[in-house]
């Protein structure tokens, strides 16, 4: 019989699977990304039926396989069901889970990544931040990360370069306390969408999605 491992981690993406199943990616402290199969847990009453959809967090009980692992048993500490009524919101949440999910890798450790996705999707919460700005926070420190960026000040003027610098730098849970003024969240999002374009090989799935409904949102205002 194989040893159930408890790890900590957010549901990345939830896929049917046969009639009653579902396949999802857990991004974990421990394991790193990993594929789980959740039994029965579209079934009325499973103990698994809220447990095994995106933005889940918390303790996963997972058993391994020889291809994937079994979800045997949730302990969950954020469901974010607050943000499917954001719009759109929502959207901008579905992004940041397919970036980690770009970055994330068996076997790595997904600490720092688990931390600032979940202060993210609480800052996206937040009505005193637009989701502008902590879409861009969150980029570009997921970006630092992982390696991929560090703010150059010849791209950049010198209030630009600090703000840019406190982005990759500050604690994770200092991050989400400041806001900007319009002019200078525009210049931050040419930056975080250089950055992009150069460190990315492909275009995250959501990213049209979130854009479209950002922009429908910003027409209805």
């Amino acid at each position: 019989m194989s040893e159930i491992l408890k790890v900590t981690g957010t549901i990345l993406s939830a896929a049917p699977q046969g009639d009653s199943d579902k396949r999802i990616v857990i991004e974990t402290c421990e394991l790193g990304k990993i594929t789980a199969f959740a039994r029965g847990c579209r079934r009325p009453g499973s103990p698994l039926l809220a447990a095994a959809d995106p933005f889940v967090t918390g303790t996963f009980s997972v058993v391994p396989g020889r291809s994937a692992y079994r979800l045997a048993e949730a302990e969950v500490r954020e469901y974010f069901r607050e943000l499917a009524n954001e719009q759109p919101g929502v959207y901008t949440g579905f992004y940041f889970l397919d970036l980690v999910d770009y970055y994330g890798r068996e076997g790595m450790d997904g600490t720092d990544m688990l931390n600032h996705l979940y202060l993210s999707l609480k800052a996206l919460l937040n009505k005193s931040l637009g989701n502008e700005l902590v879409r861009r926070i969150f980029e570009l420190r997921l970006f630092s990360i992982n390696g991929d960026y560090a703010p150059d000040p010849d791209t950049m003027d010198s209030s630009m370069l600090s703000i840019v610098q406190y982005i990759c730098y500050a604690p994770l849970g200092k991050l989400f306390t400041f806001t900007l003024e319009d002019d200078k969240i525009i210049k931050l999002s040419r930056i975080a969408d250089k950055a992009r374009r150069q460190i990315m090989d492909r275009e995250p799935r959501s990213l049209k999605i979130m854009e479209s409904f950002q922009a429908f949102a910003e027409e209805h205002e």
